[in-house]
């Protein structure tokens, strides 16, 4: 296919981001993911889960994305799904259209133009937006992460929590560890409790407190995810992992918010009542599942500092990166000394 011309946009929906998401309260009000087709591993759905045929979009920056690649790789499945990863910094995605001001994620224009970042191989695509336009021009909002379908040329589905539910179950008979269940029947209903609390005030709290416009959205935002940090702190004193003493889909969920914590919420997004360091339990349990290699790649700091900090003038004018802390997850934790079962 030839590649997309970054104009060729005339009659298609203006474009739209997450700092676009405001009530009138002043309030952060995220908007559900517009493709939920379904990969099964029988077809029956039109998308059979075969080597070969997808390919997932990401960004490293983005923890609904960094999800999805956490468990392609705990799966086994980089055999049978190729990845792309866009640049950091967002761009503007129509930069010859003086009345649409869009930014979004961008591909390289060419190999290591930028560390880790690459252009796209499918379908010449300049930014992820192209992508949407193919699939459906109206939708208007261009999110990581995009599972595309390579046949049909069109995305299958971009909800990352339905995303990571394929790559878990429907890929089993391709995958090379298809043990491994992150969503297993008997904890499915204590999985989806906690999916739901840690969702709306940590995963998703973070962003409520970060792109609040007023004080009071803030306030309440900012004072339920500190609630739930101090929640998850007692879970974590009592048992090794949220759902028990085993790993699940909640635990690399609530990752990738823990990791980027301490260097860019507490500062960017004003979450700045307590380190992630000051939580003993959460601290080492965020450094078990950093060393555990699958989640560890997943990490990229300096695609994540470049992202937040440089695509958000709103509320980082001049676009500066702080040096940070430089933690360093991959120090010793406690987490087997205090809980040596995993059954």
């Amino acid at each position: 296919m030839a590649p997309v011309e970054g104009n060729a946009d005339k009659g298609k929906t203006k474009g739209r981001s997450a700092l676009d998401e405001m009530d009138t309260s002043g309030a952060f009000k995220r908007t559900d993911s517009s493709f939920r087709n379904w990969i099964t591993a029988d077809g029956s759905s039109g998308f059979p889960a075969v080597a070969g045929r997808y390919h997932l979009y990401i960004s490293y920056a983005c923890p609904w994305a960094s999800r999805c690649l956490a468990f392609l790789k705990l799966k086994g499945l980089e055999h049978a799904i190729s990845v792309t990863t866009t640049k950091p910094r967002w761009e503007r995605s129509r930069p010859d259209n003086p009345d649409d001001s869009h930014m979004g994620w961008a591909f390289a224009k060419f190999d290591n133009e930028e560390p880790d970042a690459t252009p796209d191989p499918l379908e010449g695509a300049k930014f992820i937006r192209d992508l949407y336009e193919i699939a459906d021009p109206s939708t208007g909002k261009f999110t990581v992460p995009v599972l595309w379908d390579k046949e049909k040329h069109t995305i299958v589905n971009n909800e990352s929590a339905e995303i990571t539910r394929m790559f878990n179950k429907e890929f089993n008979a391709i995958a090379e560890h298809p043990e491994l269940d992150l969503y297993p029947a008997e904890l499915q209903k204590e999985i989806d409790s906690v999916n739901e609390w840690v969702y709306d005030t940590i995963n998703n709290g973070v962003y409520k407190s970060g792109f609040a416009t007023k004080q009071k959205p803030y306030e309440e935002a900012v004072t339920a995810l500190f609630n739930s940090l101090d929640r998850v702190e007692e879970i974590l004193s009592k048992q090794r992992y949220l759902a028990g003493n085993v790993l699940t889909e909640a635990d690399v969920r609530l990752f990738m918010t823990l990791i980027r914590f301490d260097e860019v919420y507490v500062v960017h997004f004003k979450c700045n009542k307590k380190l992630i360091r000051e939580y003993p339990n959460i601290f080492n349990y965020t450094k078990e599942l950093f060393q555990m290699k699958p989640i560890g790649d997943t990490v990229n700091m300096h695609h994540i500092k470049e992202h937040y900090y440089g695509s958000h003038p709103s509320i980082n004018k001049f676009g500066i990166v702080p040096i940070g802390s430089n933690t360093d997850f991959s120090a010793p934790h406690d987490r087997e000394k205090k809980f040596p079962s995993k059954k």
